[in-house]
């Protein structure tokens, strides 16, 4: 008999407790979409309230089926402070390279949910929405310098920190609408059940129809085919 698998572990909040005790919010971050042939990264940024009660089945987005993530998300959505999205876009992720992408995808989530500007004129509603005027972030992985703002970083933080694993399932699941939506244009390559990953759909389609422009060209199956096929 084959080794029982362990169940995933299930993210606590110890961090946020001991931040809700120095009149502290922690922020946490996670981005998904580093490994696909396509599409953006996609990074959230969500604050829970001090105190509050723990949403059952919260864990690492990537071990959640579908139906369990979209309920979940909105759960989040309904009891968190704020949240805020960012992206880098494929043209970002040829141009600098995937780290740095996600990166930037997390700096402009962070951006959104303190409601600082980014740019070109755009500002957000004024941060904090309650009398605590610091906060903590906390991000999945390894530290990323780009992300210009100071951070603790996390192995396996999804799995680990509570907020954390909420962001990654925000981030999922738009991220997952973004390639359904891109798919009734783009049928060719199955992304509304591959999501822009490398199966063997996607690689026939890129094949048969070529690169789009929401594909990434400096990742080698893409790439390998621009300059073959």
């Amino acid at each position: 008999m084959s080794p029982a698998v362990p169940p995933p572990p299930v993210p606590t909040l110890r961090r946020e407790r001991l931040a809700w005790a120095e009149q502290r919010l922690l922020v946490g971050i996670d981005e998904v979409g580093r490994g696909p042939l396509a599409g953006p990264v996609v990074a959230a940024a969500v604050v829970f309230p001090p105190g509050m009660q723990r949403i059952r089945g919260i864990r690492d987005s990537k071990v959640l089926p579908l139906a369990r993530r979209e309920k979940l998300a909105l759960l989040i959505r309904a009891r968190a402070i704020r949240i805020g999205l960012g992206a880098a876009s494929s043209r970002e992720i040829d141009r600098f390279n995937i780290r740095v992408a996600s990166a930037l995808a997390m700096r402009r989530a962070l951006l959104r949910l303190l409601g600082l500007s980014l740019g070109r004129g755009r500002a957000l509603a004024p941060w904090p929405p309650d009398s605590l005027a610091t906060y903590s972030v906390v991000i999945d992985g390894l530290p990323l310098p780009e992300i210009g703002l100071p951070h603790e970083a996390i192995i396996d933080g999804d799995a680990l920190c509570y907020s954390v694993a909420a962001a990654s399932i925000v981030a999922k699941t738009v991220r997952d609408r973004i390639m359904r939506l891109l798919a009734l244009r783009y049928p060719a390559y199955c992304w509304e059940t591959n999501v822009g990953y490398s199966t063997r759909e996607h690689l026939d389609g890129i094949c048969r129809a070529g690169a789009t422009r929401h594909h990434r060209i400096s990742f080698a199956p893409v790439a390998q085919h621009e300059l073959w096929g």
